[in-house]
């Protein structure tokens, strides 16, 4: 929901540390890689409770996602980076929630389910969208250049950190928050469908 308002406050900085890495050869699959592989930390620091710790490697992938694209905007996007960007990304986002369900089944599991089970519903239809778009030439500007059509809502890239970011600060509160934001995820996900039976019926 945030997400175009918040790019132009933090793209600026983004793109001096893009340019930075790309001027000294960092490609931006190896920063996706590295990001995903440092993001992935937090699935065994959740699952011992190891909270702050998560939290750090949480905030690492976020800023490894950030400059991936910065540097593609360098060096050049490609198709592949754009895919292999988006599928570590729902990957990791679904690590965290089997996080918290590893250090607490009985008081997360239910709600790392449901949480897991609303992000299917966002990814689907944001992804599913991004396929139609490109089948029919269209393209999205509003968050910069991307290698493929973002379908805005509720519930984007940046709620998804703040609530990463709660559920670390406030890991008892991990169910209530993580059924909140599944909720939220499925008025993202049935606006998404109304937005593309508007655009995509004849």
């Amino acid at each position: 929901m945030i997400d175009a308002a918040l790019r132009r406050l933090v793209d600026p900085a983004l793109d001096a540390a893009g340019g930075f890495l790309s001027r000294r050869g960092v490609s931006a699959n190896a920063v996706t890689l590295a990001g995903f592989a440092v993001g992935l930390l937090a699935l065994p620091a959740l699952a011992l409770q190891a909270y702050g710790l998560a939290l750090a490697c949480i905030l690492l992938n976020r800023l490894a996602d950030g400059l991936d694209g910065a540097i593609a905007r360098r060096r050049g996007a490609t198709d592949f980076g754009g895919y292999l960007d988006i599928v570590l990304d729902f990957i990791f986002y679904a690590a965290v929630a089997l996080g918290f369900a590893l250090a607490d089944p009985a008081a997360n599991a239910l709600a790392a389910c449901f949480l897991i089970f609303s992000f299917m519903g966002t990814g689907s239809s944001f992804l599913a969208y991004a396929v139609m778009a490109a089948k029919r030439g269209s393209a999205s500007t509003e968050r910069g250049p991307k290698s493929l059509y973002y379908l805005g809502g509720l519930t984007e890239g940046a709620e998804t950190i703040a609530l990463f970011v709660a559920i670390c600060l406030w890991p008892g509160w991990f169910p209530q928050l993580a059924l909140l934001f599944g909720a939220l995820c499925w008025i993202t996900t049935v606006t998404r469908i109304l937005a593309a039976r508007r655009d995509f019926t004849p």
